[in-house]
């Protein structure tokens, strides 16, 4: 790939519905404090960013705006994004820790510009390498409302980042969950009470700090009021000015404060403060526009408003929420332009960077708005001392570093967050603490995406109940038989008539059969999911996978994901939240659901759904 300078051509156009007054300036003018928050840069620093940035060529500038996801080790491949394009960042996917160490070291090694290096270390390690800790999910350290819990997620997963050469994580994120439909917050965030927000991300923030790794507070203008993801539109944050304002405000302002380094802005519309901020507030009336294509969010939200100085990233450019919004090459360079410094992810790399070059070749992208955004760019690598490393080759760990990963003392975490974080959202029958004496014959109905009978979950709830001394019956939700032949008395399948049987059978037979029904669920959130709600095998009509039996037998729910499932099933009277699923929360709730641990968890939201029928 060869892209060459090529004579700049200044006109006068620009796409997307541009503001008056970007038309009248051309572009975006931001005094950058180098010595100031986020950045601290002593003088020596300040030197290399300054002569570093004069040394560029405006292709090696433009290259510098990207963080691509990571497709392959393939060193060629990898000495092209380095040496030809000269990318800014890079993010990998989770895959095993040697071959992500090795191929960080390839990058940075073939890299003139040391490389911002992500990942989505948002529960534990386990968001940059498979072999990495999952600690918890936010909201599972937000139920044990203990501060260092906060603290101790970040360490966790920043210490096994590091290990692995990473210098930013995405995370932690501060959205707020104030819509129980979101689909995509949800166990993602500390909850619905800002002001826990504020105190766990704290505690993440000291962590990362200590492990050199920069922050990516996420994702602004903020999540969680909605009920759509903008993984598949443009999402709209719907808040007045002044209830922002006392919220998410409120979380970014204070971080922005304690020295969150970047700053990850949503394809999420903020129509308040974008109609509060325009020079003409009518050109919002009738269109959604994502806040990674708006300078009053970008600019006159989060730059002047909260003060930030550190480094603006756009969210994945891949979502919906961006795509939508009109035409990809206009947009890529739009980004920049009105106040992103660098641009997340690419549907082709080599196409949107030829897009951010034709953007600055017509003026949409002036070149001192490409030298602000490479400046806090350099700013952030140099914060993070990645100009030092590079120069004593120590970007990238050893590979005996990996020996953090899983280590003793993040399990040993792990439990304690788990033993704090588990949740009895109600008993109201009294059932708890169970025995096998009393209820020993255990209908256990598992419910996840997957439904083959030996999924890690399903073996793990079998063993454990049994070896309590339960005997356990599990339910099998595989719908893929021929029940109209079994119905027909014509099938041989013995799974369809095992489900046939079930259907059918009389109500006191299913009594005399067990003495307890027990649901496990981990629906857990997911990016391009509509809605996250309980799913029943209803074979022919019938609701026999649904707790029809809760007149009849004893019956509890545990959910290891969603905390919102009261709302699907208000009948069953004695719930517990789990929050994540790991073999120390699994154990955990063993221990409470037995009588031999206290319930110690404090839930971060309102698991009625502010609906009173939940609680009885």
């Amino acid at each position: 790939m060869n892209f060459q300078t090529r004579p700049r051509a200044i006109v006068e156009k620009f796409y997307f519905a541009p503001l008056p007054w970007v038309l009248k300036k051309g572009l975006i003018s931001m005094s950058i404090n180098l010595k100031a928050n986020p950045f601290f840069l002593d003088d020596e620093a300040c030197t290399w960013v300054s002569e570093t940035l004069a040394s560029m060529t405006i292709n090696e500038k433009i290259g510098q705006l990207f963080c691509p996801l990571g497709a392959t080790d393939d060193e060629s491949y990898l000495k092209m994004l380095t040496q030809e394009i000269g990318v800014g960042g890079i993010m990998y996917r989770p895959a095993h820790a040697e071959n992500v160490l090795k191929t960080h070291g390839t990058l940075q090694n073939n890299s003139k510009i040391p490389m911002l290096l992500a990942a989505n270390l948002e529960a534990g390690g386990n968001g940059a390498a498979l072999e990495g800790s999952n600690f918890a999910k936010p909201m599972g350290v937000a139920a044990t409302d203990d501060d260092e819990m906060g603290y101790w997620l970040g360490r966790v997963a920043c210490r096994e980042g590091a290990a692995l050469g990473l210098n930013w994580a995405f995370a932690p994120i501060v959205d707020i969950d104030t819509n129980f439909r979101n689909p995509i917050t949800n166990l993602r965030t500390f909850g619905s009470d800002h002001m826990r927000v504020i105190r766990m991300a704290k505690g993440y923030l000291r962590a990362a700090d200590e492990a050199g790794l920069a922050v990516s507070i996420k994702h602004f203008p903020g999540d969680g009021v909605d009920e759509r993801d903008q993984h598949l539109l443009t999402s709209v944050n719907s808040l007045s000015c002044e209830e922002w304002d006392a919220t998410y405000g409120e979380v970014y302002q204070t971080l922005i404060n304690d020295g969150a380094k970047t700053v990850m802005v949503g394809h999420i519309a903020q129509p308040a403060y974008q109609k509060a901020l325009a020079e003409n507030p009518s050109m919002y009336d009738k269109k959604t526009v994502p806040a990674t294509l708006s300078k009053e969010i970008m600019v006159g939200l989060l730059r002047e408003k909260l003060g930030f100085n550190g480094l603006i990233v756009t969210d994945a450019t891949t979502m919906l929420g961006y795509l939508v919004a009109g035409e990809r090459s206009k947009l890529v360079p739009l980004s920049i332009a009105r106040g992103a410094d660098m641009f997340l992810f690419n549907k082709n790399l080599e196409e949107d960077y030829q897009a951010m070059f034709t953007g600055y070749e017509e003026g949409i992208l002036t070149e001192e708005r490409v030298d602000e955004a490479v400046t806090r760019i350099l700013a952030t690598k140099a914060s993070l001392g990645l100009h030092t490393k590079q120069k004593e080759g120590t970007l990238v760990p050893p590979a005996e570093a990996l020996n953090i990963l899983h280590c003793k003392e993040h399990t040993d975490k792990a439990v304690e967050c788990a033993d704090k974080a588990v949740t009895l959202v109600k008993d109201t029958q009294s059932l708890l603490p169970l025995s096998p004496t009393k209820t020993k014959r255990v209908y256990l109905n598992v419910l996840e995406t997957n439904q083959d009978l030996d999924t890690p979950l399903k073996k793990a709830w079998m063993e454990k109940l049994e070896a309590e001394g339960f005997e356990v019956h599990l339910r099998n939700r595989d719908t893929n038989v021929d029940i109209m032949s079994a119905f027909m008395g014509t099938g041989d399948d013995p799974q369809a008539m095992a489900l046939m049987q079930e259907i059918f059978e009389k109500v006191e037979d299913f009594k005399n059969r067990y003495d307890l029904a027990i649901y496990v669920s981990n629906y857990e959130t997911a990016s391009n999911n509509v809605v996250i709600r309980l799913q029943w095998q209803g074979l022919m009509g019938m609701g026999n996978d649904a707790p029809w039996f809760v007149g009849e037998i004893p019956t509890m729910f545990i959910s290891h994901a969603n905390p919102y499932h009261l709302l699907d099933v208000p009948m069953i009277k004695t719930l517990v939240n789990a929050y994540t699923y790991t073999p120390e929360v699994v154990d955990a709730v063993v221990e409470k659901i037995m009588g031999r641990s206290e319930f110690k968890g404090v839930s971060p939201v309102d698991v009625s759904c502010g609906r009173e029928d939940t609680l009885y």
